[in-house]
């Protein structure tokens, strides 16, 4: 298994660290310097060079994406950051040399912009002994997502392709007189067996955000979103070890980033909030508990608010704009269920459970997963999007939302996609659930080899009136004979 020096000789390390994944956010920043100079290029480029050019801006705008994220992550996998540091070390110069040498081919005003070009193309390829320009910032990349892997344990990584990147790296540095380290900065990367396996105990948050949406719907009136604090620089939040990240967000091509995360001490979610100074690229983080936050939607924006000790009011945090409908959704949804199962918060405002801008069509009880929860239809007045929201509706939990499904495209729909099996029983057979309770088992709810979601109804009229909310289905009276429970 991979050695780590323990916590106590991180100390030692310690401003190395700020160093690094400082360079991180400002390399990231060149990087947006140089991708902006590039696209400057691209209208004077013949056609067999355009496609080129673009995959190396590409590559660059995905540089800059995961060198954030590596700070980000970073700020909470704290106890996992000396593995990486020598990596990091060895990576960043040789990033920032070719970053540096791609402005100076641009600025070289003694050259037309197609020469500037093919000078750059030609004279870094064979400095390179042979790799294009793109794909040295793929070779970049592979490395800084390796690094990733190691902070969030992935049982992606891959020790021996890791190593294979470093050895290529060096040699770039070594044909650009980049001289190597001077000393090994942390623990060496050793393995006898090298991989992290898969979490059993997978939160509920984490897998909501990498499943893919059935439908995008847009979202007008776009803003840019904004974080207002108060920050912190890198570094400077004491989170404990053994934290685990639940998702991270990007706003305003990452300038701005949400990252949800569980704390190693309390078990507790937390909400870390990440923004870049637009003049130097510095990052700065504030850090607040979603027991510290209270959400509602302005039209595209999701805003959250903190308590001001200082002013005995709420002020703003993060106003954070959406492009579709659903993203907002699930981000929505994930909040309060995250704060509604936090042993910290004493209630829930009623009105956070009511998302402004959508309006509810139709609310009846269901049993599901051998539980009642309220199951209801709602459409986004804005939008016209609609979804099906099952939530708790008894208890301390209620209203906390169990899940919801997005049926926008199957509600328009002149096929059938509802199919009524009793008087009680209705199977639904293209849903996708985005499930925000740990304990929520849907395969209980679904049947045959299809895997058809079954919504049991506590009454007859309950089933009667979902049917009778979407016109494409047949009357009732003409639906077949019923088979009994």
């Amino acid at each position: 298994m991979m050695e780590l020096i323990p916590r106590s000789s991180m100390e030692i390390v310690g401003p190395i660290e700020h160093h690094l994944f400082g360079g991180c956010c400002l390399e990231a920043h060149r990087c947006d310097a140089v991708w902006l100079q590039l696209e400057g290029l691209r209208n004077y480029l013949l056609d067999a060079s355009v496609g080129h050019l673009s995959n190396i801006i590409d590559e660059i705008r995905l540089t800059a994406c995961r060198l954030r994220e590596l700070a980000d992550l970073s700020q909470v996998h704290q106890d996992r950051i000396p593995v990486i540091l020598n990596h990091l070390n060895i990576l960043l110069p040789c990033l920032s040399r070719t970053l540096r040498d791609i402005a100076s081919y641009y600025e070289d005003t003694t050259m037309s912009k197609i020469n500037r070009w093919r000078n750059m193309y030609h004279c870094m390829r064979d400095e390179g002994d042979g790799m294009s320009l793109g794909g040295r910032f793929m070779l970049y990349n592979y490395f800084l997502g390796s690094l990733r892997d190691v902070l969030l344990r992935s049982p992606n990584f891959d020790l021996n392709g890791l190593e294979t990147a470093r050895v290529k790296v060096m040699q770039l540095r070594e044909n650009r007189n980049i001289p190597p380290p001077p000393a090994q900065v942390g623990p060496r990367m050793r393995s006898t067996i090298f991989a992290f396996e898969n979490d059993p105990d997978l939160h509920w948050a984490q897998q909501i955000f990498s499943m893919p949406l059935p439908s995008r719907t847009a979202l007008k009136n776009q803003i840019q979103s904004v974080a207002t604090g108060p920050h912190q620089k890198w570094g400077h939040l004491k989170i404990p070890d053994e934290s685990r990240i639940l998702f991270r967000r990007p706003f305003n091509d990452d300038k701005i980033c949400l990252i949800a995360y569980e704390n190693g001490r309390d078990l507790c979610p937390y909400l870390l909030l990440r923004m870049i100074n637009p003049e130097t690229g510095q990052a700065w983080f504030s850090l607040r508990g979603t027991q510290e936050l209270c959400i509602d939607r302005d039209g595209c924006v999701l805003r959250l608010k903190r308590w001001s000790t200082k002013s005995a009011c709420s002020r703003l945090w993060a106003a954070l704009s959406f492009q579709t409908w659903e993203e907002l959704v699930l981000m929505y949804s994930s909040f309060l269920a995250l704060k509604a199962r936090n042993p910290k918060v004493v209630n829930v405002a009623p009105d956070e459970y009511l998302p402004k801008g959508e309006r509810k069509l139709f609310q009846a009880r269901i049993s599901d997963d051998g539980f009642w929860h309220a199951l209801a239809v709602y459409k986004d007045i804005a939008t016209g999007g609609i979804r099906l929201l099952a939530s708790a509706c008894e208890g301390p939990l209620k209203q906390c939302p169990i899940w919801t499904a997005f049926v926008t495209q199957q509600s328009a729909s002149p096929t059938t996609w509802i199919k009524r099996v009793s008087k009680h029983r209705i199977r639904l057979t293209d849903v996708q659930l985005y499930v925000f309770c740990q304990d929520y088992r849907q395969n209980r709810q679904r049947k045959g080899s299809s895997g058809y979601f079954e919504i049991n109804f506590h009454q007859q009229k309950g089933c009667d009136r979902f049917i009778d909310l979407f016109p494409v289905l047949p009357k009732r009276a003409k639906t077949p004979q019923l088979a009994g429970r």
